[in-house]
């Protein structure tokens, strides 16, 4: 059986939207796309360099498919190699003709989940909205944060109203960057537990 692995770009204050560009997510009058460049570094891409290459099949949401169907099938480099070659799938229930070669539509998070039967690990990036709806089918094996040092005060963020409370445990040991990026990476454990904190 293998393993679906969501990595997602997020900042202190929990906003995952638009970290790569400008004009990559403006909904909702979101003012700072593109805040990931100034606080990464060649270490931390080295590191998600390292991440896209484990993959064995792509997953993402239709907005982040959106986004990367019009770029990567037009770039070159190892990182564009290994999208372009992979499976590709994409959660939609609007979607019937995708552009993007070698990208097959699933209807939802359980198709999705059905994924670890055939391949080993299933790499997700961006797609926040496909994230909750992964943890609240209980399909996603880990959640990897690559956690930037800046606050924005807007945009969309990961755990919302709504979210299904969850704890987790740190699967692998944190890692931290030149620029102050933090890589964490969880696996979800089950519920959460409340108790009062012992005196003394």
């Amino acid at each position: 059986m293998g393993i679906i692995v969501a990595n997602l770009f997020i900042t202190l204050d929990g906003v995952y939207q638009a970290p790569g560009g400008r004009e990559e997510d403006s909904e909702g009058g979101f003012e700072f796309g593109g805040w990931q460049a100034p606080v990464s570094d060649d270490e931390a891409g080295a590191a998600i360099a390292a991440e896209i290459g484990r993959m064995d099949a792509l997953l993402l949401g239709r907005a982040t498919y959106n986004i990367f169907s019009s770029y990567w099938p037009h770039q070159s480099g190892d990182i564009a190699d290994a999208l372009n070659r992979v499976p590709k799938f994409v959660v939609s229930g609007s979607l019937h003709d995708p552009s993007w070669a070698g990208t097959t539509v699933l209807p939802d998070a359980a198709a999705a989940g059905r994924l670890r039967e055939d391949y080993g690990q299933v790499h997700m990036f961006g797609s926040g909205f496909l994230i909750r709806s992964l943890l609240s089918a209980g399909v996603l094996d880990r959640l990897h944060l690559w956690l930037y040092p800046v606050a924005l005060g807007q945009g969309k963020r990961l755990f919302d109203d709504g979210a299904v409370p969850t704890t987790f445990s740190l699967a692998e040991p944190a890692r931290s960057f030149p620029k102050g990026a933090v890589s964490l990476v969880y696996e979800p454990v089950g519920g959460v537990e409340t108790r009062d904190m012992a005196a003394g």
